[in-house]
C-alpha cells in the first residue's frame, strides 16, 4: 500500500488505531538479541502453535480494517531487563512476565489472556519477595525516562503499521510541509541536543553547518558501529524501533537539504541489519521513503552498509571512509565531516540515539526537551548496565541522574560483594569511584574529572575487581584495535600493555608507573584522532583513583583483590589440617606432598595456583596469601 499524501498517512494512523483498539489484548514478547539467545523465539512459535490449536482469533500484523476482536502476538524490541529475560508483555494490563520458558506458554495463555488471571510465579519479585505484576511498578522502569526508547519493547519491531499508529513518521511530515530547514535546525538548536556517541557535540551546530554548505549533494549517516565491550543501547534501538532510526535520519536530510542517507551497522549485528533492511523495504513500499515522499516534491534514500567490526571505524572519518570501500583509518582534520565528509561531500554523521531523540524534539519542542535534565545537558541518555550489579540491562534517565541512582535505585545494588568503581565510556572512557556515586552523569560533569559518557556503557565492579588487571584488559582491547597509521597509538598503546602485563605478572617496578603515567600523557596529547587520544584514559583514571593498588602489585608482589594469578600464593595452615591428602590427590602437578593425618605442605616452585586444593578442602587448611 503506497501513502501519496500527508492527509493519507493521517488518515492511515487512524484505521492502524482503531485495529489496535481492536486487539482486545496483545501478547508482546521481546525479541531483542538478549531475549532471543534465551529461546523467546521459540516462545513465539509455540504460542503461535496454541492459539491456532485452539482457535484463538490472533493478529500478527494490522489490518486496513478491523474485523472484530483478535488477541495481538508480537515480536517486540528490547524490553530493557536483560537480566530477568525471555520477557513477555501483555497489554493493555501491561503485565510483565519475566524468565518465561516454552512449557509455560500454556499456562499463560489459559489464564492470562483467556482468564484475566496474572500467574504470580512469572511476576518480578523484589529481595523482599514483593510482587510487581505492572512492568511500569517495577523499580527498575519506574526510575526511567524512555524517550529514544520509548516505542521499544511496546509495539511490533518489524511492523510500519503499528509505527506509524503511534505517531510515527508524522515528526518527519511536519518538518516536511510545515518547517523551513532553519527553522527545523533551530528547534534542534534550541533543544541543546547533544551527539550521544561520545563527543556531545551539538547537533544542531553541526546541522547548520552542513546545511550552509554550497555543494548540492550532502549526505546523512547514522554511526551504528558500536563496539565498546559491553554496550548494547544503539543495537537494540535499532532492533526494536527501526522506523525512528530512518525519521531521525529523514528529518536531517530534510533541514540539510541532503538526498541520501547511509546507516554504518557492524556485521555482528545481524537482527539489527535485517530489521532495518525490512524497515527500509517497507518505508519505500509505503511511498515514506524514495522518490517524492508524500508527493512533496523531496527525494530521500536510505542505504544500509555492514562493517567488519573494526572500534576504530566508529570514528567519523574511519567510518566514511569504509562505507566508501576503502580501509577504515582516520585521516588529519580539518576539513571536517560537515566540509568533506562522505565521498568528499558535505555529511552530518551523527549516532544512532541521536537521530531517535529528534522526532520527539520536533513534535514536543525544543522548550518541552529543555525542561529535562542539566543546563546545557538536556534530554535524556541510554546506558548499558553490566557488570557486578543485579540489574543488568538496558536503561534510560534523565541527564543528570546520579551514579548512586542507577546503580542502587534501578540496577537493584551491586552483586558479590561492595561496590568499588564503575568503567564509563568503554575504552575510551574512565573510572568512577565512590566519591563520584552521587556526581550528577552529564557531559560536562564527567569532562571535569577525567570521564566521558562515550556510547553509554556502564561496568559496574565490586571490591573483589582488581584495577589493574582492569586497565590492562582496557588495554589490551584498544592496541588490539589500534589501525597503526599514527605512533603514538599504534606504539604507545603497545608498550602500554606491556607494562601492565608485567606488573600483573609481578614483574613491574615503581619506575614502571611513572613511565606509564608519561606514555599515557603523550598519547592523549599527539595521537591522530579521537579514539587515539581517549585510549589511555582508563589507566590515566585508575593510576589516579587506585594508585595503591598499583604499588602493591610492584613493591609487595600482592594483588589486593586476589585476581592476579602470577601474585597469588597458596599455603597449608598446620593447624588445621587433618592430613586427609585430599588436596595433594587433587593437585594437578603434584605439587603438594605430606603424610597421612601430618599436616601437608605445598611446593611453591611447582604450584601452578589454580586453587584445586582450596576448593577441595573441606577443613579450610588451605589458605590464599
Amino acid at each position: 500500500m503506497r501513502i501519496n499524501t500527508r492527509e493519507e498517512l493521517e488518515k492511515s494512523r487512524r484505521d492502524y488505531q482503531k485495529s489496535l483498539v481492536c486487539q482486545k489484548k496483545q501478547i508482546l514478547i521481546c525479541a531483542g538479541t538478549g531475549c532471543v539467545a534465551g529461546g523467546s523465539l521459540q516462545i513465539y512459535e509455540r504460542m503461535q502453535q496454541l492459539m491456532e490449536e485452539k482457535n484463538i482469533p490472533c493478529s500478527i500484523w494490522l489490518e486496513e480494517e478491523p474485523h472484530g476482536e483478535t488477541i495481538g502476538l508480537k515480536k517486540s524490541g528490547c524490553h530493557g531487563f536483560c537480566e530477568m529475560g525471555p520477557l513477555l508483555r501483555i497489554e493493555p494490563m501491561g503485565w510483565l512476565y519475566i524468565k518465561v520458558k516454552v512449557e509455560d506458554c500454556e499456562e499463560i495463555l489459559e489464564k492470562s489472556i483467556l482468564g484475566d488471571e496474572v500467574i504470580d510465579r512469572l511476576v518480578y519479585k523484589d529481595a523482599e519477595g514483593n510482587p510487581y505484576q505492572c512492568q511500569e511498578e517495577i523499580p527498575f522502569y519506574r526510575n526511567q525516562m524512555r524517550l529514544a526508547l520509548e516505542h521499544c519493547g511496546h509495539i511490533n519491531a518489524e511492523s510500519i503499521k503499528e509505527y506509524i499508529a503511534v505517531g510515527g513518521y508524522s515528526a518527519m511530515a511536519k518538518a516536511l510541509f510545515d518547517m523551513t530547514q532553519t527553522e527545523i535546525i533551530d528547534e534542534i538548536t534550541k533543544s541543546c541536543l547533544r551527539g550521544r556517541g561520545g563527543g556531545g557535540f551539538p547537533t544542531g551546530k553541526k546541522w547548520a553547518q552542513v546545511q550552509a554548505q554550497t555543494d548540492p549533494v550532502k549526505y546523512i549517516v547514522c554511526n551504528g558501529d558500536e563496539g565498546d565491550p559491553g554496550a548494547f543501547m544503539d543495537r537494540s534501538m535499532m532492533e526494536g524501533d527501526p522506523h525512528r532510526v530512518l525519521e531521525g535520519m529523514m528529518i536531517a536530510g530534510i533541514a540539510t537539504g541532503a538526498h541520501e542517507g547511509y546507516i554504518y551497522v557492524r556485521a555482528e549485528y545481524p537482527l539489527a541489519v535485517a530489521r532495518l533492511q525490512r524497515a527500509i523495504e517497507l518505508a519505500e513500499e509505503f511511498g515514506i521513503l524514495g522518490e517524492n515522499i508524500l508527493n512533496s516534491g523531496y527525494d530521500f534514500w536510505i542505504h544500509i552498509s555492514q562493517g567488519a567490526g573494526a572500534f576504530v571505524c566508529g570514528e567519523g572519518s574511519a567510518l566514511t571512509a569504509s562505507i566508501e570501500g576503502n580501509r577504515g583509518m582516520p585521516r588529519v582534520k580539518p576539513p571536517r565531516t560537515v566540509e568533506h565528509g562522505l565521498f568528499q561531500k558535505p555529511t552530518v554523521l551523527n549516532n544512532v540515539e541521536t537521530y531517535c531523540n529528534v522526532p520527539t524534539i520536533i513534535l514536543k519542542g525544543s522548550e518541552w526537551y529543555q525542561s529535562i535534565g542539566p543546563e546545557g545537558n538536556h534530554g535524556t541518555k541510554a546506558f548499558a548496565l553490566t557488570g557486578n550489579v543485579n540489574n543488568t540491562g538496558l536503561i534510560e534517565v534523565p541527564m543528570g541522574t546520579t551514579l548512586r541512582q542507577i546503580i542502587f535505585d534501578l540496577g537493584g545494588g551491586v552483586k558479590g560483594g561492595d561496590f568499588k568503581a564503575v568503567q564509563i565510556g568503554g575504552p575510551s572512557g574512565g573510572c568512577l569511584t565512590k566519591e563520584h556515586l552521587d556526581m550528577r552523569l552529564d557531559f560536562d560533569s564527567l569532562k571535569k574529572v577525567g570521564a566521558m559518557i562515550g556510547s553509554g556503557g556502564l561496568v559496574v565492579m565490586n571490591d573483589k575487581s582488581c584495577m589493574v588487571e582492569v586497565a590492562r584488559f582496557f588495554m589490551n582491547f584498544t592496541q588490539n584495535e589500534s589501525c597503526g597509521k599514527c605512533i603514538p597509538c599504534r606504539e604507545g598503546t603497545k608498550r602500554m600493555l606491556e607494562i601492565l602485563e608485567r606488573i600483573v605478572a609481578g614483574q613491574g617496578t615503581l619506575e614502571d608507573l611513572d613511565l606509564l603515567q608519561e606514555l599515557a600523557d603523550t598519547i592523549t596529547e599527539t595521537a591522530l584522532c579521537g579514539l587515539g587520544k581517549s585510549a589511555a584514559f582508563p589507566v590515566i583514571s585508575t593510576l589516579k583513583y587506585f594508585r595503591d593498588e598499583y604499588v602493591a602489585h610492584v613493591q609487595d608482589k600482592n594483588c589486593p583483590s586476589g585476581q592476579c594469578k602470577a601474585l597469588l600464593s597458596y599455603s597449608i595452615d598446620p593447624e588445621l589440617c587433618k592430613g586427609c591428602s585430599k588436596c595433594a590427590r587433587q593437585c594437578p602437578v603434584g605439587a603438594i606432598s605430606g603424610e597421612v593425618k601430618k599436616p601437608f605442605e605445598i611446593d611453591q616452585s611447582k604450584c601452578i595456583k589454580c586453587g584445586a586444593c582450596m576448593e577441595g578442602c573441606k577443613f579450610h587448611a588451605v589458605k590464599l596469601g
